[in-house]
């Protein structure tokens, strides 16, 4: 083998541990103020640092050999799996049910059952929702009051409109597919979609809160926000309710979703669908003109 053989084979052999080293420091993942990883599961890759403590919510996290974690790893209804090489600098707590009780109001609960469990993520989900109902309304307050106006005048009108509009979804997003230039307004659709349901429950939501309110006191009117929550309170209690609670869901997703397509259309071009046609048989018209003499 000649010399400059031998020193393209030390250079290439060179080039691939050093680039080999570099690309593999770019995956690896550094937490300066610790980690929090809940209902996922989590794989702490190799050569990751974790800087603090690792804290595991309803969920499962592997530590890989060459990760490093300084700090304790408290594990709440989960599983920490640590791997031979994985460094843990100090201990890692997994807490049973008796010392999570101590720290939730409700001591007595078995962390154990899934269906428990699962129970919880729903409820977490659901406040999640609310909260992003309250995003909503903080962000579209018009378009909230005009939609609560529409669900108090027209309330058959705007679940007409909304099982329409949930019925032409899938259909709309079809021939959007099936068109090149319609591809990229799907996910308009998807927005405008999630968009109208999180409208149309902040002004279910408040309509509900107003008449609780005004039932424990006649003689105080509630504030917009403050209507908002209990009615988000009432009604998410109702969607939770076993046998009946999608009934509730579906009921107030599609007024609400009616309601908030109504927000963005007159109030003239749909009234005369709401108009009752004058009955049968009534007192005929009074007849104008010149009145009539006798002869």
């Amino acid at each position: 083998m000649s010399k400059l053989a031998r020193f393209a084979l030390v250079a290439a052999l060179f080039a691939t541990i050093v680039f080999g080293a570099s690309a593999r420091g770019a995956f690896a993942k550094t937490y300066e103020h610790g980690r929090i990883v809940f209902f996922s599961n989590q794989t702490i890759g190799e050569d990751d640092i974790i800087n603090g403590d690792l804290t595991v919510l309803f969920g499962n996290v592997t530590c890989e050999s060459g990760a490093v974690i300084t700090g304790n790893v408290r594990v709440y209804s989960g599983q920490f799996t640590q791997l031979d090489g994985c460094q843990v600098g100090g201990e890692a707590i997994e807490l049973g049910t008796g010392q999570l009780g101590s720290l939730v109001p409700w001591p007595d609960v078995d962390l154990s059952n899934r269906a428990l469990v699962d129970q919880n993520r729903h409820v977490l989900r659901h406040i999640a929702y609310d909260v992003v109902v309250l995003f909503a309304f903080l962000l579209f307050p018009v378009r909230v009051r005009v939609a609560l106006e529409r669900v108090e005048r027209h309330p058959g009108l705007s679940a007409a409109t909304g099982t329409l509009a949930a019925v032409a979804v899938v259909p709309l997003a079809i021939l959007l597919l099936l068109s090149v230039i319609g591809i990229p307004l799907i996910v308009v659709e998807v927005a405008a979609v999630f968009a109208g349901l999180w409208i149309g429950q902040a002004a279910v939501a408040i309509i509900v809160g107003r008449r609780l309110f005004e039932l424990l006191r006649p003689h105080a009117t509630p504030t917009p926000l403050g209507a908002l929550v209990l009615g988000l309170i009432v009604v998410s209690a109702s969607e939770l309710l076993p046998t009946v609670g999608w009934v509730v869901t579906a009921l107030v997703s599609l007024i609400g979703l009616g309601a908030a397509i109504l927000a963005f259309v007159r109030e003239t071009a749909f009234t005369n669908f709401t108009q009752t046609p004058p009955s049968i048989g009534g007192a005929p018209p009074p007849i104008s003109g010149v009145p009539m003499r006798s002869a």
